[in-house]
């Protein structure tokens, strides 16, 4: 599915945001992405989007690169930010309708997807209110139901359940698994370590900008907590 092949990026100031990094999701994956802040788990995120060019390295989706061919891979690809960033003056609903314009969802397609993903995420009643007269959390959810409704590959998430309300909080986890059950795969940020250890079959840990451990997470926690481990790893 994706793959991150020796990835480096140095922003103009000097920093060394990330540094050599390989990490590979198959199909199916749910991946987990940790680290503390700063660590370039956001970089990272931004590189495998294009948000962020890199110095050297390259990410493949599918075995395309994104570097030769960024269009046919984010046409495969959804992308929800810590802090999403949408037009205040559209409603929800005009919000969701751009994107599946952009998608190239159908008519039909798009009518069910917004209508299953708006009422599990809490969203139907509130499709024809300004996005303006949203709360973060409302942001948040609009955000996912646009990313969602395109049926991506690889679902890309930084920090998603900031924000969420309870109830958003364990159907985003539940639509995350279907997602990987039907194929496809799920790479997300998050400090929620107890979420990473109860959702995640992978986990990566970055320091630094360096991979400290990645696999599977049974193997790489034995009998210990992601909390332990993930404390022990940064006291290196």
């Amino acid at each position: 599915m994706l793959e991150i092949r020796n990835l480096t990026k140095t922003y103009p100031n000097g920093k060394q945001a990330v540094k050599n990094l390989s990490i590979t999701i198959e199909d199916g994956d749910l991946y987990g992405f940790i680290g503390k802040n700063g660590a370039g788990k956001t970089t990272t995120l931004k590189a495998c989007l294009t948000i962020h060019d890199f110095d050297s390295g390259d990410i493949l989706l599918n075995g395309i690169s994104i570097k030769s061919n960024p269009i046919e891979c984010k046409k495969r690809m959804a992308y929800v930010p810590d802090s999403p960033v949408l037009e205040t003056y559209l409603t929800g609903l005009q919000y969701l309708n751009f994107v599946c314009d952009i998608y190239d969802v159908s008519t039909h397609t798009r009518k069910n997807k917004i209508i299953e993903l708006s009422e599990r995420l809490g969203m139907k009643d509130k499709l024809n209110d300004l996005i303006g007269s949203y709360s973060h959390g409302m942001k948040q959810k609009i955000s996912l139901i646009g990313a969602l409704a395109h049926e991506p590959l690889l679902l890309i998430l930084d920090e998603p359940f900031v924000g969420l309300d309870p109830e958003a909080f364990v159907e985003l986890k539940l639509l995350m698994k279907e997602l990987c059950n039907s194929g496809g795969s799920v790479l997300f940020s998050s400090h929620i370590l107890d979420v990473v250890e109860k959702t995640c079959n992978k986990i990566a840990i970055i320091q630094n900008g360096q991979l400290l451990r990645c696999g599977e997470i049974r193997e790489i926690l034995g009998t210990s907590d992601l909390e332990d481990i993930f404390m022990e790893l940064n006291r290196i």
